[in-house]
């Protein structure tokens, strides 16, 4: 098959019936031995350096790997592709845009679908056949969430790897459906991890210290149990059909949608804080206002930017915040008339999750 690069999850199902195999850009940016490189060949071309960097290390993949066609996300992801997509035509590839609905209507997205299905020389039909065949593949990813949540034998760096490889299976739907089924085997027969854990979720795109983010949060007694973005491109709604699952998959609208299943997550999931990523030099991190607005939980805003490590700073906010987290914790314990979440206390009856409405005490917000 041949291969063609996306900029961020698209309707795969239409590439594949259309005869090619999809890479996400992102994913061999950061598996890259020295993502680096790649970054300095968009920089050497006149990329500016206040540009995000995962735009000049896409721009440094598609020249360092070879792949010819790309469809970029121009509406649904990050405004800078439009222009990317332009400089790559100029390099002579085959750029392409690919425009997400400005609102989920299914309506609205069955048009999108045609037009891509049309551009590639496949038709819908092809296409929800292959959205069958990938159904087993994005249920296993989605039984790998539950056991990072529910069952709490999967760790976060797990639940992130597998479901951001949902973008494109890795190039072979098949080998990531045995291989994650492996890993699920696996989980089934670990010990869970300790109920004095402190759980987190991670809200935002996918960072680019992503490898030693999530060891680092549990070697200091927490553990991330709810990946959003991730998790959305597993498809947990995918509907009756192509239209109505990439409708109900919330990332590339308003962040108002977003929000809904985060806000769903976060009560269901028995969550104590959030760290809500953002890259730097990037519109999305402006969302961050109303995150902080909405949630109504502790939330530590990281941003990153071609740093595919955690320096000493990052490291010390995450262990600071995460002595902030527990501190209001025991205070909650102590404290007989505040009702305390769920996961810290042992009783009779039913106990109603920690309200997401409930203001930190003075002093202890985390800044951003």
């Amino acid at each position: 098959m041949k291969k063609i690069g996306i900029t961020t999850t698209v309707p795969v199902e239409v590439l594949i019936a259309a005869g090619y195999q999809p890479v996400d850009l992102n994913n061999v940016l950061v598996n890259d031995p020295d993502p680096g490189r790649l970054i300095t060949i968009a920089e050497r071309a006149g990329f500016p350096l206040n540009c995000c960097s995962w735009i000049k290390g896409i721009y440094g993949v598609c020249l360092d790997s070879g792949i010819e066609d790309i469809l970029c996300v121009t509406s649904g992801d990050c405004s800078n592709t439009i222009m990317l997509m332009e400089v790559l035509k100029l390099k002579g590839l085959n750029a392409m845009p690919f425009a997400y609905p400005d609102r989920p209507d299914p309506h609205l997205m069955q048009s999108v679908l045609e037009g891509l299905a049309d551009a590639l020389g496949t038709t819908l039909a092809a296409a929800e056949k292959v959205r069958k065949e990938l159904q087993p593949a994005r249920g296993l990813a989605l039984k790998l969430d539950e056991l990072t949540w529910k069952q709490n034998t999967a760790g976060g760096g797990e639940n992130h790897l597998w479901l951001v490889s949902a973008s494109d299976f890795n190039g072979d739907y098949h080998k990531y459906q045995r291989e994650l089924q492996s890993l699920l085997d696996i989980c089934s027969r670990r010990q869970p991890y300790p109920d004095r854990e402190t759980r987190l979720t991670y809200i935002g795109v996918p960072s680019v210290y992503a490898r030693e983010l999530y060891p680092y949060i549990e070697k200091h007694g927490a553990r991330v149990v709810f990946n959003e973005v991730q998790r959305q491109f597993a498809m947990p709604e995918p509907g009756l059909s192509l239209a109505e699952q990439y409708t109900n998959y919330t990332y590339p609208y308003s962040i108002n949608e977003r929000l809904k299943d985060i806000k769903t997550e976060l009560q269901r999931r028995h969550i104590a804080g959030v760290i809500h990523y953002v890259q730097a030099f990037c519109h999305r991190g402006i969302g961050d206002i109303v995150m902080r607005n909405a949630i109504g939980l502790p939330v530590l805003t990281l941003e990153g930017n071609a740093d595919f490590f955690l320096n000493n700073h990052v490291k010390t906010r995450i262990e600071a915040f995460l002595d902030m987290i527990q501190r209001r914790t025991r205070k909650l314990k102590d404290s007989p008339n505040i009702p305390l979440p769920r996961w810290e206390r042992q009783g009779e009856g039913e106990i109603t999750a920690f309200p997401l409405t409930q203001s930190l005490p003075p002093g202890e917000r985390s800044s951003s």
